[in-house]
């Protein structure tokens, strides 16, 4: 059986977006993306964000380091990546999204209906 590993998110961009090197030098960019949904508990319907950390490389973290910040719609495609790491001798996890695809969307007010803009910030 073949097995897939693909997500879309459409939300807002939580935090600008931080640069960082690895140790052999690859540039990398995070940046968390909000997501809304409803949720009930005890028979009251409230809004709940989720937040995710999305890591981009190489030319699209330069591309999203340059056109993304804070409040900004975005489009991400990717996959899930959980890992493991060690920090002062605990062992701690987390879950991220390598974005393949990053899409700045753009919400303008025509004629008093919402329009959507996308700007491709993918490497082609």
């Amino acid at each position: 059986m073949t097995s897939v590993n693909r997500l879309i998110l459409v939300g807002h961009v939580a935090a600008d977006p931080e640069q960082s090197q690895t140790p052999s030098g690859k540039v990398r960019v995070i940046f968390p993306v909000a997501t809304h949904r409803s949720s009930t508990s005890d028979g009251v319907k409230k809004e709940v964000t989720d937040y995710h950390r999305v890591v981009t490389w190489g030319e699209l973290a330069a591309n999203c380091m340059a056109h993304l910040a804070k409040g900004q719609g975005v489009y991400v495609e990717g996959s899930i990546l959980n890992r493991a790491y060690e920090q002062d001798g605990e062992r701690k996890f987390v879950t991220e999204i390598r974005a393949d695809e990053v899409n700045s969307l753009t919400w303008r007010k025509k004629s008093g209906v919402d329009n959507i803009s996308i700007d491709p910030l993918e490497v082609e």
